[in-house]
């Protein structure tokens, strides 16, 4: 256990940091698992509108530090990909 004033809020502000970056990441795979879904039941028109929401929940980790910017371009694109590919095959 920290002992120095200064250690203690650093433990303190490390622990809520990290709660709420486990909650971030967990919302960006619930709606990238939903996404996936909805291109599995072949409901292209409800995945284009979760798109844009997606797209802003990866860059706003990106930005954050949260994932790598090379990881949120590589999700987004993946997901593109699949929703062009499956709406190409309807």
């Amino acid at each position: 256990m920290p002992i120095k004033k200064s250690a203690k809020k650093a433990l303190r502000q490390s622990e809520r940091r990290r709660i709420r970056n486990l909650q971030r990441k967990r919302k960006i795979k619930n709606l990238l698992k939903e996404v996936r879904g909805l291109i599995f039941q072949k409901k292209i028109g409800e995945a284009k509108k979760l798109l844009s929401q997606v797209y802003k929940l990866l860059d706003k980790a990106a930005k954050t530090g949260l994932i790598k910017k090379n990881t949120a371009a590589r999700k987004k694109a993946c997901i593109a990909k699949a929703i062009l590919r499956e709406s190409a095959r309807i």
